[in-house]
């Protein structure tokens, strides 16, 4: 049995997550077809993590066992011929590599990356509609930044996470969370170990309010104190997440461009 490990890309609008589902299309599921089109074996792929309907990736890692070897450069053309086929280029393999027996796309991870984009100007975007969040009105993205800070570091995430989430716990330690601007383009980096369910969106969703001036630059902060999601703002829709790459055990650990 020969466990290999890829790199996945993905269009999410074009998926109900990443998660097999009874019905609609998920992108586990097209990676599943996909393999027992080249392979003629029907492995479980499992991933670094389970984007929402919606939410894109940069850098999902995924694994799969195949009992009959195969190089991996094969892996991943073959498998990209049967994506193209069945879902054109809504999702695609970038690298593939033999992995250790104990290597677990999940639980090998030990640091998982979003990013998160949005468009302010008065104009809505021609292309890339459901690739980023659009807002006519202007941010301030210093200020945003700003409130952000105090997020960052060990703390009780009850505020972020939605309801439904299946956590045991809502500490969650958030190794870095900035916000960028250029021109009209504001992006958000959360990076930690793991995240609630939708804590990213909810946090981006706050520092929205900060960035509009409909709560001031504290008011993140107060919201984690509080313990309650009704404390914090408003979910950020899923289109302009991103999961942008997963640090597995032994890793460089590169930093990502911006």
């Amino acid at each position: 049995m020969t466990r290999y490990r890829l790199t996945v890309e993905y269009d999410g609008s074009r998926f109900q997550g990443w998660q097999r589902q009874a019905t609609g299309a998920s992108v586990q599921a097209a990676l599943e077809t996909a393999v027992v089109r080249y392979s003629g074996e029907a492995p479980t792929v499992y991933g670094s993590g389970r984007t929402d309907t919606g939410v894109h990736a940069l850098g999902q890692v995924v694994h799969f066992d195949l009992a009959r070897p195969r190089p991996p450069e094969s892996v991943r053309m073959g498998l990209n011929f049967h994506l193209a086929r069945a879902v054109g280029s809504a999702v695609v393999v970038l690298d593939c590599n033999e992995a250790a027996p104990d290597f677990h796309a999940r639980f090998s991870t030990v640091e998982r990356r979003y990013l998160y984009r949005i468009l302010t100007r008065p104009s809505p975007p021609a292309f890339g509609r459901d690739h980023v969040w659009w807002m006519p009105q202007a941010l301030d993205a210093d200020a945003m930044a700003a409130a952000a800070r105090p997020l960052v570091g060990l703390h009780d995430f009850t505020s972020y996470r939605a309801a439904g989430c299946q956590a045991n716990t809502a500490l969650r330690t958030l190794t870095e969370l900035a916000v960028g601007h250029a021109g009209a383009h504001v992006t958000v980096h959360a990076r930690a170990p793991s995240f609630l369910y939708k804590q990213v969106r909810i946090i981006v969703g706050t520092l929205v309010d900060v960035g509009l001036g409909r709560v001031d630059v504290g008011a993140p902060a107060r919201a984690l104190a509080a313990r309650s999601r009704s404390a914090a703002g408003p979910t950020a829709p899923a289109r302009g997440l991103y999961f942008e790459m997963a640090v597995c055990v032994g890793d460089q650990s590169p930093v990502p461009e911006p």
